[in-house]
């Protein structure tokens, strides 16, 4: 525990306070952001809510109810498969903007969306509120006991959580009798249309992304008081998920993140509404491992969307798929719950580090969410447009940046706990108390809390003590340093009556450090403060910057530079380091820690200023003596490799599968290390796409695990390889790579199916790829 500044004064009544073992959020509209950083995102955010057009978000939900549409609907993934999920986000956008403006155009539209899912709602008859596509077909097979029909489309049930979930979000925030009808019916529509599956069922069900439909019920059970919707959160609990977390087992390599985080979500949330230790204690291990060994410095995890082996990052380093932002909502969501549990500043400092890192980074200051964020040296970003880009990142973004203002204080009955530094001003109406927050924070070390009462109030106000303070963190109380108490919570508590005009003075001194990855390999990334510190290199060969609405639209395409390229440190090791200030607030030049002069001049700054451009978020270092900047051998291969690359899926990964149109009679995936790969007994096939029109080839890695293995790869009509293993042949990656015979025409596709040989298993099909002939 940092050293704190104490001055034990008579005349000033301070008295030890207790800590709160559990605490709540403010009412909606009770606190509100004053001007900076997150209030200017807010308008951003404004600005791209009001772009989306009702009744185009509208449209799946009236032609699933036979109702005619008044515009179609918007494109991209709002009309391949995921119809109608971005009217959930919307409604819970419409609700957060709302609450934190107060405005009377969000509470319009959410009325007219209300209005018209209602409608569609009625006209099911049935409690069914969707998009899906063919919908009632598919919820037909589910009714009549088939939980498999859910597996071979893209994610139903998430799709509805979305709907669930934007309903509960209008009923809790804006207090919308409308939204909880609604919601309520659609949930016992949940419950009977899954009555028919045996636990057998459910669980294969489960297997598809679902979101956090647990969570939905275990919240509807704290609504309403009614604990048997806690039966339906148990329903949809995901045992092969939660039994290792249970056992505190990480398990988590080869998974799809993001599926994962909501359902654990869903675990705290059922834990506490009713009440299981058990669900508490795995969400809490579950956290730990993620944010421990798992993330990196601007908080968030994953790459191509999965979780990789925890002690090697290099995946994440190689990729242009970094973490994914939707992953940061959810673990915030996550966050939020374990905090509110068992306050304590670690929640609060990783809450903090990916607001200000992942979250405020990923909006655009024009408009426009990131999908994923790149860590590979000198890569960029791609920036959603309205009318284009309809990903999962656009949902989430459209709430992201209407939330800033949910955790930055909290309370007990006599507490009120002070989490976050950001301008904002309190109504806490029980104790008729406004608080104010006046800070330039992370700008300026400082914060300032200006207290209005009407009457003289006894409370405790527990200011977090953030982990990156320098030496220690000092606190006045008109003038006078605070008498306090403070323990393992991480918090300083100062107990006395307060009176109207009271003013604390928060000192927050900072240093610059560097940190390294989780595994322990020679990358580092610079932070000051809470605050992550990157590099604006270069905005050379950027397609995509700005993504139309191809299918691939989110992932930043232009050439990856090679690492070997990359501006390298010279450091012994993570730790303070001096950087010299430029005069100007928050921007630092590293010149006499990089080796090659020509990157000596590159300027470092938060990493949420950085847009339209490569960056550096994380180095590559050596010690002062030496150099690493030698090239993997294998480097050079891999850059020609990708620089004939026009397409590729990643075999076993959810969402690359997904977007290559797989198609499968009886294939199952699996993971070797945190490899994944797909195999079959019959066969499977997927769509990749030709940049132009001209002649290709076809690059397949693939590993043999027993020597029966024996598959096709046909294209057309044409067998192109036969991959077939010999007794005793190489257990290790192999790679094929075989000429496609006819030309592919402009803007092409070729279908790949991989075909078990009689009576065989093929190898593991790892990647595939589509290459330009050179």
């Amino acid at each position: 525990m940092k050293k704190l500044f104490i001055c034990l004064l008579a005349y000033i009544p301070f008295i030890a306070a207790a800590q709160p073992t559990q605490l709540q959020t403010f009412a909606p509209g009770e606190v509100r952001l004053l001007p900076g950083l997150f209030l200017d995102a807010q308008h951003t955010d404004e600005k791209y809510i009001l772009s989306l057009d009702p009744d185009r978000l509208l449209a799946p939900f009236l032609k699933d109810a036979g109702i005619p549409v008044k515009k179609e609907n918007y494109g991209n993934w709002e009309s391949w498969g995921l119809d109608g999920h971005i009217a959930g986000h919307y409604l819970s956008a419409l609700s957060l903007m709302y609450t934190a403006t107060g405005k009377q155009v969000y509470l319009q539209r959410l009325h007219y969306m209300l209005d018209q899912m209602e409608q569609c709602q009625l006209k099911n008859g049935n409690g069914y509120l969707g998009g899906v596509p063919d919908g009632k077909q598919l919820w037909k097979q589910v009714a009549e006991g088939r939980g498999d029909a859910v597996t071979k489309r893209w994610v139903p049930w998430y799709n509805v959580h979305k709907t669930l979930n934007g309903l509960l979000d209008a009923w809790t925030l804006t207090g919308s009798t409308q939204a909880r009808d609604i919601l309520l019916r659609l949930c016992r529509w949940s419950k009977d249309v899954t009555a028919n599956l045996s636990d057998e069922q459910m669980q294969l069900m489960l297997q598809t992304e679902f979101g956090g439909m647990n969570e939905i019920f275990a919240a509807v059970a704290e609504q309403t008081g009614d604990t048997s919707w806690l039966y339906m959160a148990r329903r949809f609990t995901h045992k092969k998920i939660l039994d290792p977390l249970i056992a505190h087992t990480d398990a988590l390599t080869g998974l799809h993140a993001n599926t994962q985080i909501p359902k654990v979500v869903g675990f705290m949330r059922t834990g506490i509404v009713g009440h299981d230790a058990a669900l508490e204690d795995a969400s809490a291990f579950f956290w730990n491992t993620v944010v421990q060994r798992r993330s990196i410095s601007i908080g968030g995890n994953s790459v191509r969307e999965h979780f990789h082996a925890e002690n090697n990052f290099r995946a994440m380093l190689e990729s242009p798929e970094g973490p994914e932002t939707c992953n940061s909502y959810n673990m915030l969501k996550l966050t939020r719950l374990l905090f509110l549990n068992d306050p304590s500043n670690k929640y609060m400092d990783y809450y903090e580090r990916t607001l200000y890192n992942h979250i405020l980074a990923s909006q655009h200051p024009n408009g426009g969410f990131v999908y994923f964020t790149p860590i590979h040296p000198m890569h960029y970003r791609v920036y959603s447009t309205s009318p284009n880009a309809f990903w999962c990142c656009v949902g989430t973004g459209l709430e992201n940046h209407g939330k800033y203002a949910e955790l930055i204080y909290a309370r007990s009955k006599d507490s009120l706990y002070v989490n976050l530094f950001i301008p904002s001003v309190l109504q806490w109406k029980n104790k008729s108390l406004q608080l104010t927050q006046e800070t330039r924070f992370p700008e300026e070390d400082a914060s300032v809390l200006k207290l209005s009462l009407k009457k003289p109030e006894l409370l405790t106000i527990a200011i977090r003590i953030p982990t990156w303070v320098k030496d220690s963190m000092a606190v006045t109380v008109n003038g006078q340093h605070a008498a306090s108490t403070s323990g393992a919570s991480g918090y300083m508590y100062i107990r006395r009556t307060w009176k109207n005009g009271d003013v604390v003075k928060i000192h927050l001194p900072m240093e610059v450090r560097t940190e390294g990855l989780p595994d322990s390999t020679h990358w580092v990334s610079f932070l000051y403060g809470p605050v992550v510190l990157a590099a604006a290199t270069d905005t050379l060969n950027m397609p995509g910057l700005y993504a139309d609405t191809s299918r691939w639209g989110h992932i930043a395409r232009g050439n990856l530079r090679p690492m070997s390229a990359a501006p390298e440190l010279q450091l012994d090791g993570p730790g303070v380091v001096a950087l010299q200030n430029t005069g100007r607030p928050l921007e630092f030049t590293a010149g006499q820690l990089i080796s090659q002069p020509v990157f000596r001049t590159l300027k470092l700054v938060p990493f949420y200023r950085i847009h339209d451009t490569r960056y550096m978020l994380y180095w590559p270092y050596a010690g002062k003596a030496a150099s690493n900047k030698q090239q993997a051998p294998e480097e050079a291969e891999v850059q020609r490799l990708d620089s004939l690359t026009t397409d590729r899926v990643y075999a076993g990964e959810q969402q690359p599968e997904t977007d290559h149109q797989l198609e499968s009679d009886g294939s199952s995936t699996g993971t070797l290390g945190d490899q994944h790969f797909r195999v079959t007994r019959n066969w499977f096939a997927y769509t990749l796409q030709a940049a132009a029109a001209g002649n290709y080839k076809l690059y397949i890695r693939y590993r043999y695990t027993g020597a029966g293995d024996c598959g096709s790869v046909i294209v057309g009509n044409k067998t192109l390889a036969e991959l077939c293993a010999n007794a005793g042949g190489p257990t290790e990656d192999l790679t094929t790579i075989v000429d496609i015979p006819s030309p592919i025409t402009a803007a092409g596709t070729v279908k790949v199916l991989f075909r078990a040989a009689s009576g065989k298993i093929t190898p593991r099909i790892m990647e595939v790829r589509l290459l330009k002939a050179p």
